[in-house]
């Protein structure tokens, strides 16, 4: 029954005393009763045949008339003899006449006996080793308050021999004395009833032992029951709160294909966020590339692990690893399914981005070698270019030719100086700076370009003074290439955003520089930081892939949104009070 062996020792323990104390006091209260009633009956029966004696004597009974008198009433049921005898002992009277003369009372002080007035009692045995109750005290015939005709109570002892037994010539006279009255009475019903109320006492006794150790069983049982019913509230409550707040998506469905529980994850992963899914049809509700993974189990009973891109309902992705089993009882019977689902958008732009920096450190590690290479060919051609220059300076089209040339070589010289400032590991020195006085300056730079395009600067800026630990110059050179950017993407003219905000949650600032360009397309997306990537055709390619170096080695974040033809956005994300 899942208890203690001691629980039941103990029960056991506490109980069985108490009970047996309970019997054996019952017993001895019972024996007591049945000795009481037969020294009562016994006393009754001696008062009777003294009130006889009294009445016989005033009526100068003869022998036969006492002894008539003794054996009617020693015929009452259940009275085996009665018998007057003198302190030493001889039988003076006897319902049975062959007793008299015979020797009673072996064990007793007769002496004793005959001088008090206490119905006394013991138990003897017969001859045939029968028990027997045995009432006796002195015989008081006369009574306390005896008639004047009545003689006195020390003749008893004489009258009683006269009455019943003539002298015999020779025997010396007894002296005169007190006598004692004897009554034996039947234990047989006496001994039937006390075993009989034994027994029955003794099976209650067992019953209501059986029935409070069931009782203390019972209680600890229901204890058990208390504490086991607290513990599983406990562990249902502690397991709901983990599956409700888990990072990961759980879904059960029964065996029915309805949905049986889904968590708070799992419903704003596949966007179920406020409908009432419990209940439903999976197929209703769930993905189809989730209900297929459903059916897939039916059919290879096992475990599915698997990444794949899932459609939701309104018609987007999102890429998930999935793990599916089928859930069993101790018997083997299925008890429905178990959908365990994991948003990989993160991890795939987290494994994009160490593609991406991998294949970056290839293209450094090559540029950084084709850059020294390059650099030496071009100080030659620039420097035949400008000999050139100066010797046929009356020619034009040689001196535009030779132009040309140096123009060429500057601008291949800037690329090389780029791509080996990228290729690099960078040299950041940090000092507390405002971030806001920083935007407001970079602007100023670029204000004569943004109206000559007519485009209006529009800006947003927190007046808390954010202070952040950055190199001034870098991040200058990030703005710059963003509002430039930003600036030859409106060629008719637009707006440009620039708006600044603390996230307090995440202790970090927010820099958002909007325009209202052309946009960029979305395959495109993944390939703006990328270097020597550019839609432009005077692009070098590298400005977006340098910025995005400065920003992560300041341990922050830039990442863009567009939509073509309605312009793009750039939020970088900077710690704030970093170091």
């Amino acid at each position: 029954m899942g208890l203690s062996p001691w629980i039941i020792i103990g029960a056991v323990g506490v109980l069985f005393p108490i009970f047996a104390f309970i019997a054996v006091e019952n017993v001895n209260r019972q024996k007591e009763n049945s000795i009481r009633l037969l020294t009562e009956k016994g006393a009754a029966l001696i008062r009777s045949f003294e009130a006889g004696t009294r009445t016989g004597m005033g009526m100068h009974w003869t022998n036969r008339q006492l002894q008539r008198l003794l054996t009617e009433t020693a015929q009452q049921p259940d009275i085996e003899y009665l018998l007057v005898a003198d302190t030493s002992g001889t039988i003076l009277a006897h319902n049975n006449p062959a007793y008299i003369g015979n020797r009673h009372g072996t064990g007793l002080d007769l002496q004793s006996v005959a001088k008090s007035e206490v119905v006394q009692w013991r138990i003897v045995e017969d001859s045939n080793g029968k028990r027997i109750f045995e009432v006796f005290r002195k015989f008081e015939p006369t009574g306390p308050n005896r008639p004047s005709w009545m003689p006195h109570r020390h003749m008893m002892g004489m009258m009683f021999r006269r009455a019943f037994r003539a002298p015999v010539e020779g025997e010396p006279q007894e002296p005169e004395g007190p006598v004692n009255i004897f009554v034996g009475l039947d234990m047989t019903s006496m001994d039937a009833a006390l075993k009989s109320d034994t027994r029955h006492f003794l099976i209650m006794v067992m019953v209501l032992l059986l029935v409070g150790f069931a009782g203390i069983i019972l209680l600890f049982l229901f204890q058990s029951y208390r504490a086991t019913q607290a513990s599983l509230s406990r562990i249902k409550a502690f397991s709901d709160t983990l599956v409700e707040n888990m990072p990961i998506g759980l879904v059960a469905v029964d065996t029915q294909k309805n949905i049986a529980s889904i968590n708070a994850f799992a419903e704003s992963l596949l966007h179920l966020t406020g409908q009432k899914v419990v209940g439903k049809a999976a197929r209703n509700i769930l993905p189809d590339d989730l209900c297929k993974q459903v059916e897939m189990l039916d059919q290879q009973d096992g475990l599915i692990e698997k990444e794949f891109d899932c459609t939701l309902p309104d018609g987007s992705k999102i890429p998930l690893s999935i793990s599916a089993a089928v859930l069993k009882d101790e018997s083997g019977s299925s008890q429905g399914y178990v959908l365990l689902l994991r948003d990989l958008s993160e991890v795939k732009s987290l494994r994009q981005e160490v593609e991406r920096s991998r294949r970056l450190a290839t293209v450094g590690r090559l540029a950084a070698g084709v850059a020294h290479e390059i650099r030496n060919p071009l100080s030659s051609i620039k420097g035949f270019a400008t000999y050139f220059k100066e010797r046929y300076r009356d020619i034009p089209e040689d001196q535009q030719t030779a132009s040309i040339m140096v123009q060429e070589v500057d601008r291949l010289n800037r690329v090389v100086s780029q791509l080996l400032e990228f290729a690099r590991p960078l040299s950041i020195s940090k000092k507390p700076t405002s971030i806001k006085s920083l935007i407001e300056d970079s602007l100023k730079l670029v204000q004569r370009q943004a109206a000559e395009k007519n485009i209006t600067i529009h800006t947003r800026l927190s007046t808390e003074p954010h202070m952040v630990y950055l190199d001034s110059d870098k991040m200058n050179q990030v703005f710059l290439n963003l509002y430039l950017n930003a600036i030859d993407a409106m060629e008719k003219g637009g707006e440009l955003f620039i708006e600044l905000e603390r996230n307090g949650k995440k202790n970090q600032l927010e820099i958002k520089i909007t325009d209202t360009g052309a946009g960029i397309k979305e395959t495109d997306m993944a390939h703006i930081f990328d270097p020597y990537f550019t839609t432009k055709a005077s692009g070098t390619g590298l400005g977006l892939a340098i910025a995005h170096k400065i920003i992560e080695s300041h341990n922050g974040e830039i990442y863009a949104t567009s939509i073509q033809g309605k312009g793009t956005t750039f939020t970088i994300i900077l710690p704030y009070l970093l170091e």
